[in-house]
């Protein structure tokens, strides 16, 4: 598998709210600041279940690692040494 090179770098914050009344307001702000590329807002369910979108990635992945297409570290620093090597 190819990996293009990046030329460009960002950070993404996670920010974990305990009452939904504040997101929008949350969001609105962010909106709000220079530099800030995007702002996505997504629900996270405490019930651990497997919804179909992420099923099926779980199906695309176990296909793509059948066909080799995937990149496996063993240890820290393999995965280190993989991450600088982008």
């Amino acid at each position: 598998m190819e990996v293009s090179p990046r030329t460009h770098q960002t950070t993404q914050m996670i920010v974990t709210l305990e009452d939904d009344a504040m997101a929008t307001e949350i969001r609105k702000a962010l909106k709000l600041i220079r530099g800030i590329a995007s702002v996505r807002m997504a629900r996270i369910s405490d019930d651990h279940t497997i919804s179909p979108a992420m099923h099926r990635n779980i199906k695309k992945a176990r296909r793509e690692s059948e066909r080799g297409e995937t990149v496996v570290c063993n240890t820290t620093e393999e995965m280190q040494k993989y991450f600088d090597s982008l």
